[in-house]
């Protein structure tokens, strides 16, 4: 295609396809970044729970303050949560892998749409 042709509509709606995958893509890794860590912080808080002492005060944070909490009720909020941010990994990973697939399509089919028919079988295509 030289500089002076327009890109035809079908190749313009192709492209737009495969930029709307690719931002798809974009915010799944960034909501699993988010997940991971939020189940690292988890993790950390769990496991510093578990060694406190059964008469240690523990407290909570609900905003900007500290409400002082029951050690179990914590550790099965705790841990409820790592099971959702588990779950919700898991689906976005399954997301994950289509788009990756759905835009590994879309380039194939935009190559191809670029290349126009395949030359017959045997045979090289002409490059004058």
């Amino acid at each position: 295609m030289s500089s002076g042709e327009q890109i035809p509509p079908w190749l313009q709606e192709q492209v737009g396809r495969m930029q709307q995958l690719q931002q798809n893509l974009q915010s799944i890794m960034v909501q699993k970044q988010h997940l991971e860590t939020e189940q690292l912080e988890t993790d950390r808080a769990l496991e510093a729970l578990k060694k406190a002492g059964d008469g240690d005060a523990v407290y909570k944070a609900a905003g900007s303050i500290l409400v002082k909490s029951d050690k179990g009720a914590l550790i099965a909020e705790l841990e409820e949560r790592k099971e959702l941010a588990n779950t919700r990994l898991t689906v976005l990973a399954k997301q994950e892998a289509r788009l990756k697939e759905n835009l590994k399509e879309a380039e194939t089919k935009i190559r191809e749409m670029l290349r126009g028919p395949p030359a017959p079988s045997g045979q090289k295509p002409d490059t004058k």
